[in-house]
């Protein structure tokens, strides 16, 4: 049995429901140490007790000249030791999207900053929505009270809902190209306008 052209209508009435109840995957920004910055000033332990990193987050460093931002290692990250760095940037501006689940550690390698305070730890959850994870501090002796799941930057970063039922657009965009693909070629080959 051939579909007629007009028979089609009930598919995109389908995608256009099941579209309009996706919706995208979208990882938070934090800036760091908020309108304070990357600076001498900041307490980074204190800022990131009550927040949950998730895999996709983006942290923001800004900074003045004369700073850097230094993914290092725990080691490294422990004894202010620079010179070793995973990655370093003097732009003033550094933003670094978590990649991976699991500890991430950042000094100013400039001498003297890391021991000054300029330092951050963070520990990142395996997926956004899984929520669990905690930012370690970054002054020894100090205690991070443990994450409720919630994740609650702090005033003056951007966040964005992420849930595992959510697709991220491109996928969107390429289920509806699929989708208008298959269907479009489906209404050529049945309706005879295609040999």
């Amino acid at each position: 049995m051939e579909p007629k052209v007009g028979s089609g209508s009930a598919y995109l009435k389908v995608l256009m429901m099941i579209l309009c109840t996706i919706r995208a995957v979208r990882a938070a920004v934090y800036t760091v140490g908020d309108s304070s910055g990357w600076s001498l000033s900041g307490d980074y332990g204190s800022w990131a007790t009550d927040k949950t990193f998730a895999v996709g987050d983006t942290l923001v460093f800004n900074y003045s000249p004369g700073h850097t931002v230094d993914e290092v290692s725990e080691n490294d990250y422990k004894s202010c030791t620079t010179g070793n760095s995973i990655t370093s940037d003097s732009s003033g501006a550094t933003s670094i999207t978590l990649k991976t689940a699991g500890p991430h550690y950042f000094i100013c390698g400039v001498p003297g900053h890391c021991t000054g305070g300029m330092k951050l730890s963070v520990s990142t959850t395996a997926a956004a929505s899984s929520g669990g994870g905690s930012a370690s501090p970054s002054s020894p002796g100090s205690t991070t009270t443990p994450s409720t799941g919630v994740r609650t930057p702090a005033t003056g970063t951007i966040t964005q809902p992420s849930s595992s039922t959510m697709l991220s657009p491109a996928v969107v965009a390429n289920l509806l190209f699929s989708f208008c693909f298959i269907y479009i070629g489906r209404l050529l080959i049945f309706s005879g306008e295609c040999n």
